[in-house]
């Protein structure tokens, strides 16, 4: 791994270079690493259950939990552990492009997911996708599609399920997929920088050894009440 992409990987979680707090603390997780209420839906894989990749994934996080300064990060549990296809509609987030333009903005979040899962009933996406892990980060694992063709199909269901969410975030053509393991509780000191590069690396080469394909379930539309659990309403095709 070159200098380079290890500066760029932990730049923006280095004390040295941050003097705000963390973008979510204190609204979606506190100092003692509780997660707060933060309702919306979404649109998620999850981890195949039992599969070699999600016993790589787990390695990974466990070896990052080992870590001395791990208190500086809010760990999510391992069953919420997903990637996000397309993102919902979430309570602190009411406002446009981040909620359908012909709905009203004090919508209860409940009334919301009822509403998307009509609009989703008959939805048919863009088949199936397969995903590699491209880095990994204090927050958990940078993902893409495997090949180009996984990429097509990964960009066609944001796509097709900007229909029924009715809008298109800023950054829709150019997500990054993730896997989150933990949220920032404060940022990491420069000189503990080097050991989470090192440990980075030798995930990424457990990863190109055990676990080139990522293996998740099929896109699911989910509700949650906050970061601890997502949970399945209905499974898209």
């Amino acid at each position: 791994m070159t200098s380079t992409l290890s500066d760029r990987r932990l730049a923006g979680y280095s004390a040295a270079s941050r003097t705000e707090p963390p973008r979510h603390l204190g609204r979606r997780y506190d100092l003692s690493g509780t997660f707060l209420p933060e309702p919306g839906n979404t649109v998620v894989c999850h981890l195949v259950d039992g599969s070699p990749s999600q016993a790589a994934v787990l390695e990974v996080r466990r070896r990052m939990q080992a870590m001395p300064d791990a208190d500086r990060l809010a760990f999510t549990p391992v069953s919420s552990l997903h990637m996000t296809l397309f993102q919902g509609i979430i309570e602190y987030r009411r406002d446009l492009p981040y909620w359908p333009a012909d709905v009203a903005l004090d919508t209860e979040i409940d009334e919301m997911t009822r509403i998307y899962l009509d609009r989703l009933s008959g939805f048919r996406g863009a088949g199936p996708f397969q995903v590699e892990v491209v880095d990994v980060v204090p927050t958990g694992l940078t993902v893409a599609g495997a090949t180009e063709a996984d990429r097509r199909v990964m960009k066609a269901w944001r796509d097709a399920l900007a229909g029924p969410f009715g809008y298109r975030h800023p950054d829709h053509d150019d997500y990054v997929f993730h896997v989150t393991f933990a949220y920032l509780i404060d940022w990491l000191d420069s000189d503990r920088l080097p050991a989470w590069e090192a440990l980075f690396d030798e995930a990424l080469a457990l990863f190109a050894r055990e676990a080139p394909i990522l293996d998740l379930r099929p896109p699911a539309f989910c509700r949650f009440a906050d970061m601890n659990h997502f949970e399945e309403l209905l499974v898209l095709e």
